[in-house]
């Protein structure tokens, strides 16, 4: 057995110093292969940081609540009745007299995309002091929180970075009333990121939604409260609510369209995948041809047929190595960090930026090595049968 792993060490090695002989041959393997990882990764850090910006947002002890079967806060109407009955439930958290129960709206409304000038559908959040309360990972980096009872807003970072006019000091017309831009905030890179907020009484006035509201969130002692809560509200005829932990429904979110980002990398992939075997197949048939005549001595002077075996394969599997190695490079370089927008369930912008990982990169590596295998597996199974005598006499 150790004499066999010694000639295909032998074997892997000799074909590998020669891979130079074939440059452009190789070169065209290597760089079909390194696309396929690329456009891949691509897809997958897409995915991926959009399943990031929504799923890292919600909360486990924070419940939301809209309409029976709305799907989204947009299809969602609640009553100023129903919320008055939320805070009466088991496990919702009090800080005084009142508790920490948010009322909230959410208006689509028109931005302008910095980059190319084109009108965007954006979320205005109409939201209460409660609401920013039960939101304790945000913080304003530039300004101050909107005012209660004014036409003020604050502006996500990402709004701020990727649509125009909504610096602080700004003044825009949204829906029949002028506002004044007076803060930016972030929250670590979620979807809150891609909101405009403002105090939900004047956003009710303002879009003549009086009366009413589209979800409410409260704030349990603790998410093993959830269940009770639950029972709670299942079990009031006047309610009729679907209700689910923050984490819960942030994590659907991102399942939907997250998912279907990936769903739609993948065929693409697989596509480009079956090319680049192709350009692999004819590099190693090209290489075993190429050295028929070598290959016929080693076997000659005693090397095996499993080794030839697996010294061919070596560098089928070498070659799809590198370009995967440079598939995934190029993908982090280019793509990691980068800043993209999509519509959400709400359909509003949701920016995020693509996330490329350790475990997308060995992911999208495998797949490289599944082609560089299949692409050196009949070859090498060529150069294993190839006839001494033959061979050795057409020299």
């Amino acid at each position: 057995m150790g004499s066999v792993f010694r000639q295909a060490v032998a074997i892997a090695g000799m074909n590998i110093r020669s891979i130079p002989q074939r440059f452009w041959m190789s070169l065209s393997t290597v760089v079909a292969i390194a696309l396929v990882v690329a456009v891949l990764l691509a897809f997958l850090s897409m995915a991926n940081g959009f399943k990031k910006a929504q799923s890292s947002a919600g909360s486990a002890d924070i419940v939301i609540l809209t309409r029976d079967g709305a799907g989204a806060e947009l299809n969602s109407v609640v009553s100023r009745e129903q919320g008055m009955l939320v805070e009466e439930g088991p496990g919702v958290v009090h800080q005084g007299d009142k508790a920490l129960v948010s009322g909230e709206l959410y208006i689509v409304v028109d931005g302008t995309s910095r980059s190319n000038g084109l009108r965007a559908n954006l979320s205005l959040r109409g939201i209460s002091a409660e609401g920013v309360a039960l939101r304790h990972n945000v913080r304003i980096t530039e300004g101050r929180m909107f005012q209660s009872g004014t036409n003020e807003i604050v502006a996500g970072r990402g709004i701020v970075r990727e649509f125009s006019g909504f610096d602080v000091g700004k003044t825009l017309r949204l829906g029949q009333s002028t506002w004044t831009v007076v803060g930016v905030f972030e929250d670590g890179g979620t979807v809150r990121e891609s909101e405009l907020w403002a105090d939900v009484g004047v956003v009710q006035s303002a879009f003549n939604r009086l009366n009413f509201f589209q979800t409410f969130r409260a704030r349990l002692s603790s998410p093993a409260q959830f269940a009770a809560f639950k029972a709670y509200v299942d079990g009031d005829p006047r309610l009729k609510l679907s209700v689910q932990t923050e984490a819960d429904y942030f994590a659907e979110q991102a399942k939907q369209s997250g998912g279907l980002i990936s769903t739609l990398g993948w065929p693409l992939a697989i596509i480009m995948a079956i090319g680049a075997l192709a350009g692999a197949l004819n590099t190693m048939y090209s290489s075993v041809a190429a050295r028929g005549t070598e290959i016929a001595t080693l076997r000659a002077i005693g090397f095996g047929g499993i080794p030839t075996f697996a010294g061919t394969l070596a560098e089928a599997l070498v070659l799809a190595l590198v370009g995967g190695l440079l598939g995934t490079a190029a993908a982090a370089l280019i793509f990691h960090g980068f800043t993209a927008k999509t519509l959400s369930s709400n359909f509003t912008q949701v920016i995020f930026t693509f996330q490329v990982t350790p475990g997308l990169c060995l992911t999208a590596l495998t797949l490289a090595l599944v082609v560089g295998l299949i692409g050196g597996i009949f070859p090498a199974v060529r150069a294993a049968r190839l006839p001494i005598v033959g061979m050795l006499g057409a020299q």
